[in-house]
């Protein structure tokens, strides 16, 4: 059974950080591009963060451009998000996907991404 589980959300005060990590079991993504999204409450998912299958190529959104940092670690099978100076405006709930592309870099609609994790909230205090 493939699975995408995501770790890491919490709660913390506005300026603090964490670091959200998305393993995957059952078949290994270390060649497909994988990404993060968020949704908060009565909102649509919105792309955050996407990589390479390298890990070579990132892109980010306006909103969190030069704040959040994303990774992988192919041997761990496992994709990070590490977030800084945290605002309100990022309270939601995060999720992993990985394209089912095998090389290369997907885009930032969700419709591109095939496995999903199940999320993890986060939420930012002001």
């Amino acid at each position: 059974q493939v699975q995408l589980v995501e770790s890491g959300g919490g709660l913390v005060q506005a300026g603090g950080s964490l670091r959200l990590s998305c393993a995957a079991s059952g078949r290994t993504f270390s060649r497909n591009p994988m990404a993060w999204f968020r949704q908060a409450p009565g909102k649509e998912r919105e792309f955050v963060a996407r990589i390479s299958w390298s890990g070579g190529l990132t892109a980010y959104a306006d909103s969190v451009k030069g704040r959040f940092t994303i990774s992988r670690d192919s041997a761990k099978n496992t994709v990070y998000l590490q977030m800084n100076s945290l605002k309100p405006e990022d309270t939601a709930v995060y999720y992993c996907a990985a394209s089912p592309r095998l090389t290369g870099v997907a885009g930032t609609a969700p419709s591109e991404y095939f496995y999903w994790g199940q999320g993890t909230q986060v939420t930012v205090s002001s």
